[in-house]
């Protein structure tokens, strides 16, 4: 009874929880479904960071909202070259110019988000929120995109996310769901790059 108890006090997390896992089963299986999870999953998370002064990822997660709509309209109907007469988008490796711009962009995210969470508001931890946060958005952006070396940011973003749960899940024990969330996280973000990996179609040939 402790148990469920403690689930009804803490029911916003544990469906967090729930939609996180399905969104990104969903993701791996290339499965069009996961942008209406993600939204769910958005939202909730939305008002738990919120209460927990996790304001990085409150920003965060208004993000994903609008990711979550661009990336259900870009996997049916973006990047026609990217077809190869399927009703979705395949998936591709990032070109190497735009690796070193996504590089770039992340590191300053990071330094300006966390001088002014730090500065300017009572955020905790703001420099590894900022971090999670910053590159968060750009692997978002590369699963809307389906570039393959979205799955390495997520398993980086996942292994910092569960400490820095882990230090604020002593002041509210919803965020416990969210440490176990991210540590499956770390599992999925393997199963997804190698997964992905294999669904990529082949190089196309150059002759003519």
């Amino acid at each position: 009874m402790e148990i469920v108890a403690w689930l009804s006090a803490n029911w916003l997390g544990l469906i967090g929880f729930l939609s996180g896992i399905l969104c990104v089963w969903l993701l791996i299986r290339e499965n069009i479904l996961t942008f209406p999870i993600g939204l769910l999953y958005s939202v909730i998370t939305v008002v738990v960071m919120f209460n927990n002064r996790l304001y990085a990822d409150v920003l965060l997660n208004l993000y994903y909202v609008l990711m979550n709509a661009y990336g259900w309209w870009f996997w049916l109907r973006g990047d026609l070259d990217r077809r190869h007469e399927t009703e979705q988008v395949q998936v591709a490796e990032m070109p190497k110019r735009l690796r070193l711009i996504v590089l770039v962009i992340s590191l300053f995210g990071i330094g300006l988000m966390g001088w002014y969470f730090d500065t300017y508001t009572d955020a905790d931890l703001a420099y590894p929120d900022s971090f999670t946060t910053t590159v968060s958005f750009v692997a978002m952006w590369m699963s809307a995109h389906k570039y393959l070396e979205s799955w390495l940011l997520w398993f980086v973003v996942n292994v910092v996310s569960v400490g820095l749960y882990l230090l604020k899940a002593q002041e509210d024990a919803q965020l416990y769901f969210y440490v176990g969330l991210y540590a499956v996280y770390i599992w999925m973000a393997v199963i997804g790059w190698r997964t992905w990996k294999d669904q990529m179609p082949p190089p196309r040939s150059l002759a003519a």
